[in-house]
């Protein structure tokens, strides 16, 4: 088993009112699934995102990695293991503005303490893999959106991780950018590649092959994709309660 999730809470204390944020979530992934995370906003989701990525810690519960338990690590230990096992692609894409792409790619290997030289090999490599080999110098303002995010898709993959966790990885796209990013990662996928994505867009899910929806902080449906039909009926309702929920 890569990731296991058992009876995790996460609660946060706002004055005299305690959020439940998640609550009893149990779920277990294997190596290579490709999961999406849906729901109504408020619903959990992104802070499933950040307690299974070791962004933060649970309330309550236990979490898993490759058979060691991880939920008691302290900072420094959770940055570390993020480090060696995690890759991450957000909506923002968050890269470092004045920094080329050769070296935003390359930031999680200087933290791993790489040398320079293998830095720069491996953050070429992944950079050609994402189709930018000729952009190595760019710096962020110099790409388009959708060229930004392969930029973060490579520095998720240069430390060879074993989860990758994807916040709205096309939110911020035009239509064109955001099918080539999900053609992208359905690629990584078919090499093997453990991917965790957070979505509002039924379109979106539909390129995972497990999808999971919360509500309320709890998992209310875990099944397996094997159709877009069956995604289409499973996503129906989270999509009009992502509606309903824009509109007030």
């Amino acid at each position: 088993m890569l990731l296991e999730i058992k009876n995790v809470a996460k609660h946060y204390q706002i004055g005299n009112n305690t959020i439940k944020a998640l609550n009893n979530v149990n779920l277990e992934i294997e190596e290579g699934e490709f999961l999406a995370i849906m729901g109504p906003s408020g619903s959990g989701k992104s802070t499933f995102l950040q307690v299974a990525s070791m962004l933060a810690q649970p309330s309550a519960g236990k979490i898993k990695l490759k058979g060691r338990d991880v939920t008691e690590y302290n900072e420094v230990e959770r940055s570390k293991l993020r480090n060696q096992e995690i890759g991450f692609i957000f909506q923002q894409f968050n890269l470092l503005p004045r920094t080329s792409a050769l070296d935003n790619v390359a930031l999680p290997l200087l933290y791993a303490k790489v040398s320079r030289s293998e830095r720069d090999r491996r953050a070429k490599a992944m950079l050609e893999k994402v189709g930018l080999g000729d952009r190595l110098s760019n710096t962020p303002a110099q790409l388009s959106g959708g060229q930004q995010q392969r930029v973060a898709i490579a520095r998720a993959l240069v430390n060879e991780p074993s989860i990758i966790f994807a916040d709205e990885p096309a939110g911020n796209l035009d239509s064109k950018s955001g099918n080539e990013i999900k053609q992208f990662l359905i690629e990584l996928n078919k090499e093997g590649k453990t991917i965790i994505m957070v979505t509002h867009e039924p379109d979106d899910a539909q390129i995972a092959k497990r999808l999971i929806i919360f509500k309320d902080g709890e998992v209310i449906d875990d099944s397996k994709i094997t159709t877009e039909k069956q995604i289409e009926q499973k996503t129906k309702s989270v999509a009009s309660e992502v509606i309903k929920k824009k509109r007030k």
